[in-house]
């Protein structure tokens, strides 16, 4: 069989979703569980945008010590020089350079001639060529470009010394049979005397991405670009663990393996679900909470009496499992540091002991912790300490058929402020007090609670966006407790602390 790469950008695209910023420790989280999964290749984003994602990428690249890893490039020296910069250290670096092609894209947004983009991928693929063994080059807007400029392109990119060459479906026009057949007629067509691999990446705007990616595979593609749990720009971009699972089951087909840990997808999908403050939907494929529940009684039944009949994924297969740790308020500190291990978190001393101590609070309220409990309580972690704000008292009161109230206090640095409001729900209460603390009147765009596992004693998982009425920057904040109004607080306060921050760096 042969083997199909699979190139993962949710630190780079992902990231393009409204209201997900990670920080550089979260990062480096999902990087090596990324790792850990089995992805051949990440894009650790974008090293001239920010201070943040060249460090994030330089600490990526550090981090890594088996996939690729690679950083985006416009057709600029200035913009190659600084991934070269933020990949020196990677084990193996590689550089992803890309230039629109289509004449919408070269009219009105690059204000170039085709030969003028002609010239500017030869240059600069050649210059990257000069300091990265791997150069993959990306003509943007693939999918809208025409066939015949878009294989000179190709062609100009893969004489200047790339090796992998990206067809992107950026704005998510094209459909399974066009873009197969865009494959094929560019690996027919191109001239080489080394191997080229040809890559997909599709965007979900007509919930095609995961389709097209697999009729890219048909016609020749060896690598699949996307994100974990789809996340990305607009409708977001194939959704890598879709694409996985189906070369699987499928395999018969699709003739082709993968280096992915299917056992790893659903914590995989956890991780990046909390820390992009992006839940899940239940009717998700292959990693939603119904992907495996039988509501029907004739399915029920058929399950019941043979799996197959119905079910053609196992929840083991994904790595979704029923038991619980066997950890609670009794365990030590080398049980749980052993557990962590296994769920693949590399902790230092100086991080193990508040992690520690947040385990032991919850033992005292919980009689079963489970895998659920301790991802989120690690993630938590890893979010709250890059918080320039927490949470360090809530009370409300509540009166059936009246106003509610809340007092708030907040943390920021060695100032704790506290407020307090009323709304008509406890939650409104809650969120008009933080409000009041950061002098600031975002919009509530969305509000969802998850449980982490079943029971009354389970966790509370609540998500929340809101947005600046006045940029209309939207921000997500990720909160979790054993109390849900503890819990919704968290995620406001969180989310209005990096609203007022990014405030505050526009000011300046």
């Amino acid at each position: 069989m042969r083997k199909i790469q699979f190139f993962d950008t949710t630190l780079r695209d992902g990231e393009q979703t409204p209201g997900v910023n990670f920080n550089t420790k979260e990062k480096v989280q999902i990087a090596l569980q990324l790792e850990k999964w089995g992805i051949d290749t990440i894009e650790a984003g974008f090293p001239i945008a920010s201070i943040g994602d060249f460090e994030a990428v330089q600490a990526i690249a550090q981090a890594a010590s088996q996939m690729t890893v690679a950083g985006l490039a416009r057709c600029q020296k200035k913009d190659i020089d600084r991934a070269y910069e933020a990949l020196k250290a990677a084990r193996y670096p590689q550089i992803h350079v890309f230039l629109a092609t289509s004449d919408v894209h070269m009219k009105y947004k690059l204000k170039m001639t085709p030969a003028e983009v002609l010239a500017a991928i030869k240059e600069h693929v050649s210059y990257a060529a000069t300091l990265f063994e791997k150069v993959q080059f990306s003509p943007e807007d693939a999918t809208r470009t025409r066939k015949t400029f878009l294989l000179e392109a190709v062609q100009t990119a893969i004489d200047a010394g790339a090796t992998i060459i990206n067809i992107p479906d950026t704005v998510g026009y094209s459909n399974p049979t066009e873009y197969g057949k865009l494959f094929a007629y560019l690996i027919d067509n191109i001239k080489s005397d080394q191997e080229i691999i040809f890559s997909s990446h599709c965007h979900d705007d007509l919930g095609m991405a995961t389709a097209n990616a697999l009729a890219a595979i048909e016609n020749g593609a060896n690598r699949v670009e996307g994100t974990v749990n789809g996340i990305g720009e607009r409708a977001g971009n194939t959704a890598l663990e879709e694409v996985a699972v189906a070369l699987h089951i499928r395999k018969e087909y699709y003739q082709a393996a993968t280096s992915i840990r299917l056992a790893e997808t659903k914590r995989t999908s956890d991780i990046v679900a909390r820390l992009s403050g992006v839940a899940v939907p239940r009717n998700k494929a292959v990693i939603g909470a119904n992907a495996f529940a039988h509501e029907s009684g004739i399915h029920q039944d058929g399950v019941l009496k043979n799996p197959e009949t119905y079910e053609i994924i196992t929840p083991q297969l994904v790595g979704v499992e029923n038991n619980s740790l066997p950890l609670g308020k009794l365990s030590g500190r080398h049980a749980f540091v052993t557990k962590l291990q296994e769920l693949g978190y590399r902790l230092s001393e100086e991080e193990i002991k508040p992690a520690f101590q947040r385990f032991k609070a919850l033992a005292d309220k919980k009689k079963q912790i489970t895998d659920q409990d301790l991802l989120a309580l690690l993630a938590d972690e890893v979010r709250s300490e890059a918080d320039s704000a927490h949470l360090t008292g809530l009370q409300v009161q509540y009166v059936s058929c009246g106003r509610q109230g809340a007092i708030v206090s907040v943390a920021q640095g060695e100032t704790t402020r506290v407020a307090s409001a009323v709304g008509s729900g406890s939650i409104q209460a809650i969120y008009n007090a933080i409000d009041d603390i950061f002098q600031q009147q975002p919009t509530l765009v969305s509000y969802e609670i998850n449980a982490l596992s079943g029971g009354e004693d389970a966790q509370a998982e609540v998500h929340i966006s809101i947005e600046c009425p006045e940029t209309k920057r939207r921000i997500n904040g990720i909160g979790v407790d054993f109390d849900v109004l503890e819990a919704s607080a968290k995620a406001y306060v969180q989310a209005s602390s990096f609203l007022k921050k990014e405030a505050a760096q526009s000011d300046d």
